[in-house]
C-alpha cells in the first residue's frame, strides 16, 4: 500500500511539473528580431571590365572583396544637404545629427544590431574619416527602411580604393 501511494505521489508530481513547464513553453515567446543585420567588405585595386584574361604585370582584385572589421554608425536618415561632402565618398561633417547607435563588425565583416522601426543612414568609420558611398534618388545616404519584426540584410562596400 506504501508503495503504491509513493508511485501515486510521484505521478502526480511529474504531471504537475509537466503540465507547468507545457505552460511555460506556450507563455514564452521568441524575441523579435528587427534591425539590421550586413557584411562590411573593402575593394581594393583594379575592378574594370575586360576582355582579355589580366596580364601577370595589371593584378586584378577578388570582384566581392575583403571582409572587414569596421565601426558602422547608424544616423536618422540623412541626406546629402546636411552633411559636408568629401572627395572619394567621404564625409567631412554631418550637420545637426548624432548617431544614434553604433556596430562594430567582427574580422569576418558580419555585423547585427537591433532598431526600431523607421529609416537610417548607415556610415562607416574608415581610418581617413566618415565613409558612405551610396545615395538614393532623393540624395538620401546609404538609405535602410527597418520594418516591424524583420532583419533587413545589407552589404556595405568600401570603395574609396579601388577603380570601376
Amino acid at each position: 500500500m506504501k508503495q503504491a501511494a509513493v508511485t501515486f505521489l510521484l505521478l502526480v508530481v511529474a504531471f504537475a511539473v509537466s503540465a507547468q513547464n507545457h505552460s511555460r513553453k506556450q507563455t514564452r515567446k521568441p524575441a523579435a528580431k528587427q534591425g539590421i543585420c550586413g557584411l562590411v567588405v573593402v575593394k581594393r585595386g583594379n575592378h574594370m571590365p575586360s576582355v582579355d584574361s589580366p596580364s601577370p604585370d595589371s593584378p586584378r582584385s577578388d570582384s566581392d572583396g575583403a571582409p572587414a572589421e569596421r565601426e558602422i554608425l547608424i544616423f536618422p536618415l540623412l541626406n546629402m544637404s546636411q552633411v559636408d561632402a568629401g572627395d572619394n565618398g567621404f564625409i567631412n561633417s554631418v550637420r545637426e545629427a548624432k548617431p544614434i547607435k553604433t556596430v562594430r563588425s567582427d574580422k569576418n565583416g558580419k555585423f547585427c544590431i537591433n532598431l526600431p522601426v523607421g529609416r537610417y543612414s548607415l556610415i562607416v568609420r574608415e581610418p581617413k574619416g566618415l565613409y558612405a558611398n551610396l545615395s538614393d534618388t532623393q540624395n538620401n545616404i546609404f538609405p535602410v527602411n527597418v520594418q516591424k519584426n524583420r532583419q533587413l540584410t545589407v552589404k556595405v562596400e568600401i570603395t574609396h580604393e579601388a577603380v570601376f
